[in-house]
Order: structure tokens, then sequence, then C-alpha cells
């Protein structure tokens, strides 16, 4: 595909409760979309980097910067763009995961449109719908936390994933267990801890988690397995895995025996579908996290987890957990579970009427020259 045009959108999308980092607290989440244009084609791919560095060394406008400078011209350049020749067009930029797997959504989205081929068929899809959890930040109090808990029960979520952190961590996930009885139920830790803490970690061991995620920091892999060897708890990583390598490596070394898979940290979906490869070659199963996406990353997420090794309910929430309003048509749980987008692409059309409404700034619009 020979890409003719591509524009970076820059959008404020209002959360429906607000959302804490360490730079305070956000009321909208500030989307990067990228929009590629050739063959008489186009695709969308959305930026899952956040607005601060606090979760990745990435964030909104880095992504935004790597991409106009360096990504996009590289595009441009091409007289034919693959999906699977991106790895090797962008070579020269080393790193920055994130803004590199935009543009391959992109690229992929409009490659699978212009031959009528679904997201699930191409990454390996091999159900029509995926099992969906639901992630539950830190709450002011354990009341709170309850009456939240108690709504995405009533909802219909099949798994429940609490956030912890020294301080907040064995009497929230006590209670809940209480609340939510065999219900599954997992926490995330988001390198919280350190190795003084395993002694604590193991009081976790008598409340029958399905796995403790990313409890140190994502350099530590030694840390991780010393963990794994001292609780029965499984261990799951998360930022750690950059990689198809390093998840082999993680595992190998007994740090993990679960991998938390994220498109945008790892480089895009055709990395993730590697590390899923992997993953079920060495019989470790994988779920599919979530990073606040829009209905454009939900529904290729959606379709990454209906792959086989995909065995644990991951984060991916309807629309509503997030959004009032949604860039797509929303998605709507079903009995716990979302349907597999099957039309071409991501299967979703873009709102782009919401785009221009929510723009924080002009689109950047790159042509070839």
């Amino acid at each position: 595909m020979r890409i003719e045009r591509v524009e970076l959108h820059t959008i404020g999308m209002p959360l429906v409760r607000p959302f804490e980092t360490s730079f305070g607290r956000q009321t909208e989440r500030d989307v990067l979309l990228a929009h590629v244009v050739g063959d008489g084609v186009d695709g969308w791919g959305e930026c899952v980097a956040g607005t601060t560095p606090d979760y990745s060394s990435e964030y909104v406008a880095g992504c935004a910067a790597i991409i106009e400078r360096f990504l996009v011209p590289a595009l441009l350049a091409a007289s034919d763009v693959t999906a699977d020749g991106l790895d090797e067009l962008f070579a020269g930029v080393i790193g920055h995961r994130m803004a590199k797997a935009t543009l391959e959504a992109a690229v992929l989205d409009a490659e699978l449109r212009s031959t009528g081929t679904s997201f699930g068929e191409r990454l390996g899809a091999v159900r029509d719908r995926v099992e969906c959890g639901v992630s539950v930040g830190i709450s002011p109090d354990i009341e709170t936390l309850l009456e939240e808990v108690d709504g995405y029960v009533e909802a219909g979520y099949r798994r429940i994933k609490l956030k912890i952190k020294p301080g907040w961590d064995l009497e929230p996930v006590a209670r809940v267990r209480e609340r939510i009885g065999t219900l599954p139920l997992q926490v995330d830790a988001n390198t919280a801890y350190t190795l003084d803490h395993v002694d604590h970690l193991r009081r976790l061991d008598e409340y029958g988690l399905l796995l403790i995620e990313q409890p140190f920091v994502e350099e530590d892999i030694a840390a991780h397995a010393l963990l794994a060897d001292s609780i029965d708890t499984p261990v799951c990583l998360d930022e750690s895995i950059t990689s198809t390598g390093i998840a082999i490596d993680a595992i190998q070394r007994g740090a993990t025996s679960i991998v938390n898979i994220k498109p945008g940290r790892v480089g895009g979906y055709l990395e993730a579908v590697s590390i899923h490869d992997a993953c079920r070659a060495l019989d470790v199963p994988v779920w599919c996290g979530g990073m606040l996406e829009t209905g454009i990353g939900r529904a290729m997420n959606i379709a990454l987890a209906a792959l086989p090794g995909f065995a644990l309910p991951g984060d991916t929430s309807a629309s509503s957990r997030y959004f009032a309003e949604d860039l797509t048509e929303p998605f709507v749980l079903d009995d716990g579970y979302l349907a597999v987008p099957t039309g071409p692409g991501s299967g979703v059309t873009v709102r782009t009427e919401l785009v221009e409404r929510w723009a924080v700034a002009e689109p950047r619009v790159f042509t070839r020259s």
C-alpha cells in the first residue's frame, strides 16, 4: 500500500469518573489518533500513552513528536507499506513502542479494510466473544470500594481486579473477597512494592487470587523470580514485558507464570501475537490488559483477546466503564462478554464528528511530496 496522507488528531475525551495520576486528577483522557490514507482506503490507530510519563516513559506529546518527526516521513517515503514491514521501516528509531504501535494499528486497519479482512481473522481469533473483567482503582475508603465492586458484579463482569499499594492491600482484598465469594479476583500493584514486602505479600495467598500483577519495578526480573518462589499466588508481569524475547526470558527464569499483553506497550498487535504464540508454546496463559482505550483500540484488543492462548478475562471492559460517549459505536457487555467485531479492519466506524468536537488542537496533516 502506498500511503498518501497521514493525519494526527489530539482530542480530550471526557471520562465518566476522574482518573488519578502522579501529576494530579484528570477528568478527560488526552488521546492521540493517527489516520492514514492510501490506495483508496483509510485506517485509524490509537496511541495508548498517557498525558504524563508516570505509567511509561512515553506520553502523548512525546509520541506525537516522534511520529511527526521520524515515523511519518518514513511512511510517506516508502513506495510500498505493509504492517509486517513496519519493524524494518522504523528500525532507525530505537524504542518508542507506543508511538510505533499507533501507526501500526492504523496501517493494519487500512490494509485489512482493503481486503475485507477483520482484525480477528488476521490475528488468529478462535472465539466470537471474549470474557471480560474490570479494573478497580484505589478508593477513598472501603465502603466506596465495595459499592463500586457491587456495581460491576451486578453488571455481569466475570473477574474483578483491584489496584493495591502498601497500606491499601490486605483489608480491601479481604473485604472484596468476602463480598464477591468465588468470583475470580486478582490484584495489580503497578510496581508499588519492594523485596522488603515479600512476607507481607505472602499473606495474600489466603484469598485465592488469580494472580498478583507487577509488584516490583519493571527492570527487576530477579526480584519477581524470588517472589514467585516465595508465595503461592501466581506472579504476573505487565510493565516488564516489552517484547517476545523478554517474555521468554522472564518465563524461563521463573519470574512469571502468567503474562499481561498490552499491544501498545509492546510495539503493536503483531508483536502482541508473537508474545502470545511464545507463551502458548511454553504453556503460559496470557490475558489482555487495558489502557483506557476508546472504541478504536478496544475493538482491536477484543479481537486479540479472542486468540486461543488468552485463557483469563482481560481488562476489555464495556465502553461505559470509562466513557459516556465513545468514538465508535459503544461496546456493551452481554452476560459478561463482548462480541468480537467481524467487519473489515477493526470492524468499527470512527465518529469523526466527535474527533472534531473534542479536538484540543488543529489536526496535523502530512502528505506525500
